[in-house]
């Protein structure tokens, strides 16, 4: 029995869309997260880097359940004293609406040194549209 690695010249990497319009934050960045590992693929390995590109459309639309909009804080520190930022999931979508699900994907990629180029292959828009028509991306179905 012989172990076999994917070498770097045969993982293909995949182009998907998704439609983030009524559907709820951190399960759809679950379902991302997954996709820019690479974790769908039969000859998954953690510490080799084989995710697929995910772009997202209507990130403006993206649903928090619950009271989530008003209650939820993300905090920004700049590393100087009083340098710290507090915004409502609410102010953020007003100013930023691709951040909320930029930062529920990026909180659920393993701490390690592949998730920024994960990150990278991650394309997030607010409308509807987006400037990836020439990869000709799968459209992801969501339940």
């Amino acid at each position: 029995m012989k172990t076999t690695l994917p070498k770097e010249s045969d993982i293909e990497r995949v182009w998907y869309a998704v439609d983030a319009s009524n559907q709820p934050a951190g399960r759809l960045a679950v379902k991302i997260a997954g996709l820019l590992r690479g974790k769908g693929k039969r000859d998954f390995t953690p510490h080799i880097d084989q995710g697929d590109f995910v772009i997202v459309v209507n990130a403006a639309k993206i649903k928090l359940t619950g009271s989530k909009n008003e209650q939820k804080i993300y905090q920004d520190y700049s590393r100087y004293p009083g340098g710290l930022k507090l915004t409502s999931a609410e102010q953020l979508r007003r100013r930023k609406p691709e951040q909320i699900l930029s930062r529920a994907v990026r909180d659920m990629l393993p701490k390690n040194h592949q998730s920024k180029t994960q990150l990278g292959r991650l394309k997030i828009y607010a409308g509807e549209a987006h400037p990836h028509k020439a990869q000709q991306p799968r459209t992801l179905e969501l339940n």
